[in-house]
């Protein structure tokens, strides 16, 4: 039912909303929504008080912001009597603030329509004002809402397109909160590592930053895509970060999604106990925020702990509780979810024609969800490639611009040694000529570097498709062949069965092969640049090892740190964190059960000499020849048949090199390898800085 009010009736409703949201906050500390109701009143009570002053609009604005994860219908009030009174004043900031409100609410209500309409005059407003810090603000609301609407390549197109803008204003702040969006684009196309890469880069940007609840934020998204991930580990210490974080400045709505991911954590974790005692943590919390995209994650995530401990009943309540509001969102994700529990519990009930309905929509909207997913991924894919031609196109542009102002340059310059031909002509015109070379030199050089770039993508691309049809079609096609058969009713249960040991390692090789290519691939395509800082190696060594130990006690074998303290050296830790992982796996890979690994390092000169000797079965010398070689593609087994590429290596090389470091390796066989790298230590940078 839509109610017009009076200018006064609506008055009343809004300072009864200013009153009636009055909270205790743990040792007297005030929010900000506090401050400014506090604010509000103190305007009002004046005998001078007009409701049309730009200052008393934009605390009106500010106002519905801060509610709106509180209570989205003061969002809509407050927003929509600010507008009212914006139009009267024809206070064009308080407009744009208004329509922000306003497409926030009905973003939050999943009607994206009239979202996408309020935010748009918002961006017209912005646009027409030069207000470039809001203009970036309403195009990542946009993004958001095309997001949830399933167009991410217009979604992604925003987000870039922004990105470029924050960084021509040096905006820190925008350039986090627009590619951590970008790293929850890939989070829902189950993009995880591609998600995570994202979240460094934001984190780093954080810490430029240095403000603590924005590196919060992102350490509870990229501990959600760890325990997606099944790394457990991290996830749990980036969630237990940033939970401090959050109960230490109050900030309700991000706590309850951090007791969420912790639940989620546990919950992939088989560890239903301590899994709904953060949902339930989270569950509480939402009984004072107004969150339902979050609180439909959360009611589902509740559902599927009580599943796990066989209470049925308690599981089904939740889950329908979840069902509603996924349908009212057209959250597809959450519906899916709930309609698997729901299979299952009517499936313990024994109300199987219930159960068969849950299955028949679960298929249905999953089928629908796994086309659109690699329709979409194709999508982004395309749209970053687009984005990158229109980027190329422009600079292309830019550099004839830059060709053309330089012919008249030539042509006035011309003009003037005909004028100044008796005094300064000569003298001139060798200057200019001078500058002239040095700089059509430079750009010479630029071309050749571009050259160069081109050429070596193109070099990278061969070797991606290699490595895809070589490593990873063949197990990939193994296992659907062997699906294949079982659906078809050509091999039983039982037979598949003896094929699970098999696909479980064929299914860990791809994903570490795909790990490295990921990595290998971003510092070939992206160009990422190499940033060495100050490390401590026995820091990355122990994390690797704790990271490891599991693969290694499968095989019983022992893992040996002679990494001690006092190993600083200057290099860039992503990076080296890679070569470590890669160099220590490999051991594990090629050494027999109850083998002994050993990773220690020496001083040598102003280097450290860094080394990871196994038991293993040693390599031959032929092999030793190829294992560094760039566009070497050999496959070779472990001792339990783990299958691995090369590319390890390779990308270990590159890494180290561009360290200012070198790698080989010492083998004899059947008695072990000893892999080698070395880097420079950090003080020899610092007597260079000085």
């Amino acid at each position: 039912m839509n109610i017009k009010y009076t200018f006064p009736q609506k008055k009343f409703v809004l300072l009864f909303l200013l009153a009636s949201f009055v909270c205790i906050e743990v040792q007297s500390q005030i929010l900000r929504r506090d401050s400014l109701r506090y604010q509000i009143r103190r305007i009002e009570s004046k005998n001078d008080f007009n409701p049309k002053d730009s200052t008393y609009i934009k605390l009106l604005t500010d106002l519905g912001k801060e509610m709106r994860f509180y209570n989205s219908d003061s969002l809509f009030l407050i927003s929509s009597e600010a507008l009212t009174l914006a139009l009267e004043a024809d206070d064009k900031y308080g407009q744009g603030n208004s329509y922000e409100g306003l497409g926030s609410y009905f973003e939050d209500q999943g009607k994206y329509g009239e979202a996408i309409k309020y935010y748009k005059k918002s961006l017209a407003i912005s646009e027409e004002r030069n207000d470039y810090v809001k203009i970036l603000e309403i195009e990542n609301h946009l993004a958001n809402v095309y997001r949830y609407m399933g167009d991410y390549a217009e979604s992604l197109k925003l987000f870039l397109k922004s990105i470029e803008y924050a960084k021509l204003l040096g905006d820190d702040k925008m350039l986090s909160i627009l590619n951590e969006n970008i790293a929850n684009l890939y989070v829902n196309q189950e993009n995880y590592e591609q998600a995570v890469q994202y979240y460094k880069i934001v984190k780093k940007i954080n810490q430029r930053i240095g403000n603590e609840v924005y590196m919060a934020e992102t350490m509870s998204n990229l501990a959600s895509a760890y325990a997606e991930m099944g790394e457990f580990e991290y996830a749990m210490y980036n969630i237990n970060s940033s939970i401090g974080v959050f109960e230490k400045h109050k900030i309700m709505d991000w706590l309850a999604y951090a007791y969420e991911v912790k639940g989620k954590t546990y919950l992939k974790n088989k560890d239903y106990k301590w899994a709904l005692f953060w949902y339930k943590q989270g569950e509480m919390l939402h009984k004072n925020i107004d969150d339902i995209r979050g609180e439909t994650s959360l009611l589902n995530g509740i559902a599927e702990v009580y599943l796990g401990q066989g209470k049925d009943s308690l599981s089904e309540h939740y889950a329908l509780k979840a069902m509603d509001l996924s349908k009212k969102l057209n959250f597809k994700e959450e519906i899916r979810k709930g309609t698997m529990i729901l299979y299952k519990v009517n499936k313990n009930k024994g109300d199987l024609e219930t159960a068969l309905d849950y299955h028949e929509q679960y298929q249905a909207i999953n089928d629908t969800i796994m086309a659109h997913r690699n329709e979409k991924n194709l999508t982004m894919l395309i749209t970053k490639l687009d984005f990158d031609k229109e980027k190329e196109q422009l600079i292309i542009e830019n550099e004839q611009a830059l060709a053309d102002q330089k012919r008249y340059i030539y042509a006035a310059m011309l003009l003037v040694g005909i004028f100044l031909v008796v005094t300064l002509a000569i003298y001139r015109n060798k200057k200019i000529l001078k500058n002239l070379n040095d700089e059509l030199q430079s750009k010479t050089l630029e071309l050749i570097e571009h050259e160069k770039e081109l050429r070596a993508s193109n070099e990278t691309k061969d070797k991606l498709f290699s490595i895809i049809g070589h490593d990873l079609r063949g197990p990939i096609a193994a296992f659907q062949g062997l699906l294949k058969l079982y659906r078809n009713g050509e091999i039983g249960s039982n037979d598949f069965l003896q094929f699970i040991p098999k696909l479980g390692k064929d299914l860990d090789n791809i994903s570490f092969t795909l790990n490295n290519l990921l990595s290998w691939g971003r510092t070939q395509m992206n160009g990422s640049s190499t940033k060495p800082s100050a490390i401590a190696l026995e820091n990355l060594v122990i994390e690797n090892i704790n990271l490891l130990e599991e693969s290694a006690s499968t095989k019983s074998i022992q893992i040996v740190n002679k990494v001690f303290g006092n190993t600083l050296c200057w290099a860039d830790g992503d990076q080296i964190d890679i070569v470590i992982r890669n160099l220590i796996s490999n051991a594990i890979k090629f050494t027999p059960e109850n083998g002994t690994i050993t990773v220690s390092v020496n001083e040598r000169g102003p280097l450290w000499e860094i080394s990871v000797k196994d038991t293993g079965i040693g390599i031959k010398e032929e092999v030793q020849k190829k294992l560094f070689k760039k566009n070497a593609n050999i496959t070779t087994y472990g001792t339990n048949d783990e299958k691995g590429t090369g590319l390890g290596l390779s990308l270990c090389k590159e890494m180290v090199e561009k360290n200012n470091g070198d790698i080989w390796v010492e083998s004899t066989i059947p008695k072990g390898s000893c892999f080698y790298f070395t880097l420079p230590k950090m003080r020899n940078n610092l007597k260079k800085a000085g």
